[in-house]
């Protein structure tokens, strides 16, 4: 994908991330900006594959990526093919399951395909994926110790957030080398490319100022570390939590309508924020879109859902997210409504059909809705646990409703 670069030609692009709400850290930051103001710098964030797909967690260091392209900037896509061998602490109670190299090969190929919706691998500056695996599997571990680990006090990184959470709980010498070995792929990146900026989550700002303070100290040359806000909800927990989990980027993972839909019901304070962090619209048409409450918002939320997905699964899977959409809710089309196929007759309780169905995950959840008058067929309320499909439809197929935000055409 031939990404253009538009409107930044002479506005440095800290002035375009701060403007739209990227920024929640860095270092240096007058020395930063007068680099990126003289030269194209190579830059680079880190993806340990851990899973087959990204999710709507990586997202925003993404779409941050994708700016600095335009700006002129070179991205380097850091894979932790080496790094996922061990685990990142950060944000973990816990120690993660070790992966095999298969694994973790599969999962990179995965990260390859989506990851060129959102970065142009050819042209004047092209993106680069490289793999800290090519580096760090062959590593002398003496020689290693001797040569990078006298820069770090031990001391001091126990004070970083990414090992405090885990010290009551027990944290091993094998995940106490992580921040270690994501210092020295910086280091590598600055050797190999010039890379002089390393960018990722707030989560990630011990790890990252490591790698630049590593620079500082190992060749005496200036680095810098730069963090990104988190998408949260207004109360502080991560947004792109599902009932069926993480919010994905592959589409067998989270269907583009069940990804169009989680964003058309973002909450009414979060749109204009996730308007700026999660496309490319011009912010003087988010500002416009956005400057309206209530039932007028929505129009705002659809236009939302609709550039994050086609971004994430293309224009052709955005609208006909859109259309399934507007059938579900604006009494459009039934045969273009999300649907499910499931084993049944007249006689299956209605429970047992909200289970089949993925809207509830048990009988207790599938009660508890029903008691709570939150299900109905058609327009009539399910009122009690013993209905059946047969008190309602003699055809073999009628439309579930959840709540007022899961509608789904149900055939058995």
């Amino acid at each position: 994908m031939k990404i253009q670069n538009k409107n930044q030609k002479n506005e440095n692009i800290l002035d375009i991330l701060y403007a739209r709400g990227f920024i929640k850290q860095t270092v240096y930051e007058e020395d930063l900006r007068k680099l990126l103001d003289n030269k194209k710098i190579p830059f680079y964030v880190g993806f340990d594959p851990t899973a087959d797909s990204l999710h709507i967690g990586h997202y925003i260091p993404i779409m941050a990526m994708a700016h600095m392209q335009r700006a002129g900037h070179t991205p380097l896509v850091l894979i932790g093919g080496g790094t996922a061998m061990i685990g990142d602490p950060s944000s973990r109670t816990d120690m993660r399951q070790m992966m095999t190299k298969e694994i973790i090969t599969n999962n990179v190929s995965a990260f390859q395909k989506q990851m060129e919706r959102f970065f142009s691998f050819d042209g004047k500056n092209p993106a680069q994926i490289v793999n800290n695996a090519d580096w760090l599997l062959s590593l002398n571990y003496v020689d290693f110790i001797r040569d990078i680990g006298i820069n770090f006090s031990v001391n001091k990184m126990l004070t970083a957030d990414c090992f405090k959470t885990r010290l009551e709980r027990g944290l091993n010498f094998l995940e106490f080398n992580y921040m270690l070995m994501q210092a020295y792929d910086f280091l590598v990146l600055y050797k190999k490319y010039g890379c002089c900026l390393q960018l990722g989550g707030n989560d990630q700002w011990s790890n990252i100022l490591a790698g630049a303070d590593l620079i500082r100290r190992h060749e005496k040359k200036d680095a810098y570390a730069m963090t990104f806000t988190l998408l949260e909800t207004s109360d502080g927990q991560k947004m792109g939590k599902t009932q069926k989990g993480a919010l994905w980027l592959d589409a067998n993972k989270t269907t583009p309508y069940e990804f169009y839909q989680y964003f058309r019901n973002v909450e009414d304070a979060k749109v204009a924020e996730c308007l700026k962090l999660l496309t490319f619209m011009e912010l003087d048409e988010i500002e416009e879109l956005t400057a309206v409450s209530g039932e007028k918002l929505n129009a705002a939320k659809a236009r939302l859902a609709f550039e994050v997905t086609k971004l994430v699964h293309g224009e052709e899977s955005a609208l006909e997210a859109e259309r399934q959409a507007l059938s579900a809710f604006g009494g459009g089309d039934v045969s273009q409504m999300p649907s499910v196929e499931i084993v049944a007759s007249g006689n299956t309780t209605i429970i047992d059909v909200m289970i089949l169905s993925g809207v509830a995950k048990s009988k207790s959840e599938a009660r508890q809705l029903i008691q709570g008058g939150g299900v109905k067929i058609g327009e009539e309320k399910v009122v009690s646990h013993e209905q059946m499909i047969a008190n309602f439809t003699k055809e073999n197929e009628f439309i579930l409703h959840k709540g007022k935000k899961v509608h789904i055409r149900v055939i058995f």
